[in-house]
Formats: C-alpha cells, structure tokens, sequence
C-alpha cells in the first residue's frame, strides 16, 4: 500500500485515477488487527490504488474530509468522492470487502 506523503499528493491521486484512502495510526490497535487482511482486499479490488494515510500526520486533511474514527476508508474516482466507510468501529474483512463491492462504477 502506498503512503500519502503530501496534501498536494492526495489532491493529484484523489482526482485521477480510482484511490481508496485508508485513514490509520500506529497506535490504533483495530488499524494493526486488519493490517494482515489488507493485501489480499488489494489484490481483490485491484482497480482501486490503495492510499495509506496516517492520521497524526494529516489531521487537518482528516478535519477537512470529516474523518474522526479509524480505521476508515474514503473512495474516490476522477475528483469525485463514490463512498466512505467511515466510522470508530473496529471492521472486518468482509464488511470492508462490502464496502469496496458495492461502490458505485
């Protein structure tokens, strides 16, 4: 998975292409329980680039998209947001595979 590295990075990769950017932080301990399960969601979703984005880093970014619990993810497709699954929770590889399943084209 690749790291976001820059606001001007997510702002160039949200509007070209299809990203899932998934928001995390080290010390988020349901981050660390999906981190297994997530190269095989990617190779499952291969459509999609999968954006790694550290919370603590970009905290502004995660204000600005309303994004207060994680893990949560946010697709984009060519500038326009198709979903998010965005919560507190703890999730599951299926409910993250759902998520992925039923974006809109």
């Amino acid at each position: 998975m690749k790291k976001l590295e820059s606001i001007a990075q997510f702002n160039e990769m949200k509007n070209e292409g299809q990203h899932v950017f998934m928001f995390s932080a080290e010390w988020c301990r349901d981050c660390r329980v999906i981190e297994p399960i997530l190269p095989d969601i990617e190779r499952a979703f291969s459509d999609f680039t999968f954006v790694y984005v550290d919370r603590d880093e970009f905290i502004d970014l995660c204000i600005e998209l309303d994004i207060f619990g994680i893990p949560s993810f946010v697709a984009f497709n060519n500038g326009e947001e198709k979903g998010r699954f965005v919560s507190k929770d703890s999730k599951t590889q299926e409910e993250i595979e759902s998520f992925l399943a039923e974006l809109p084209a």
